[in-house]
Order: C-alpha cells, then sequence, then structure tokens
C-alpha cells in the first residue's frame, strides 16, 4: 500500500474512532444497530435531557464519519447503521492488536534470552 493510501486510510479511521469516542453518540448505534431504522424524533426519545437539536448534531458526526446514513421518508430524516464502516474500525483494531502481539513476542524472547 502506498503512503498516501496508508495517510488516508489513518486518517479515516481517526474520524471514525473520535465520532465513536463520544458516549451519547455510542448509545445512538446501539439504538440503531437493536432496533434498526430511526427517525430524529424516535432517536431524541431515547434521551431525557437532550433536545432533538442535539441529538441531530451527534447524528451528523457519525454521519460524517460514515458509520450511519440518513435518508427522507416523508417530512422526517430516518437514520439507518453502516456495518461496513464499523467493519473498517474492527480491521485497524486488529492491526493494532497484531502490532501489540509482535512487540509482546519481541520482549518475552528477548527477557528470556
Amino acid at each position: 500500500m502506498s503512503k498516501r493510501r496508508v495517510e488516508k486510510s489513518l486518517a479515516s479511521a481517526a474520524l471514525l474512532f473520535a465520532a465513536l469516542g463520544d458516549p451519547t453518540r455510542l448509545i445512538l448505534l446501539e439504538r440503531l444497530s437493536t432496533g434498526g431504522p430511526a427517525s430524529i424524533s424516535t432517536l431524541a426519545d431515547t434521551f431525557r435531557s437532550m433536545s432533538r437539536q442535539g441529538v441531530t448534531k451527534h447524528l451528523q458526526v457519525l454521519a460524517a464519519a460514515g458509520v450511519i446514513d440518513g435518508s427522507r421518508q416523508g417530512r422526517e430524516q430516518v437514520w439507518t447503521l453502516n456495518p461496513r464502516r464499523l467493519e473498517d474500525g474492527r480491521h485497524h483494531l486488529n492491526l493494532i492488536a497484531a502490532g501489540w502481539d509482535d512487540a509482546l513476542a519481541r520482549l518475552k524472547k528477548l527477557v528470556e534470552e
């Protein structure tokens, strides 16, 4: 993979993990993953102390990261989970884990020698 593609992939992963780094957004994702597509009104009902506009801002962050997709259905914006984007995150975590496994194996070998 070229250096440019690696940098683009890492920037995309950083955007994804930043979007996932908020408890409210994780609650929204959990709701979409278990309950299926939902409107902003339905999703806003999940939160007692947050306005619909506040929920919308969180949804926009998730959409910018590619984790969810929105589409108009009548007067409502309906949001759906994009599982492929979450698989991208899993892939990056697996790469990091493999790097740690390699580093720990080298350390173990060094300590045992």
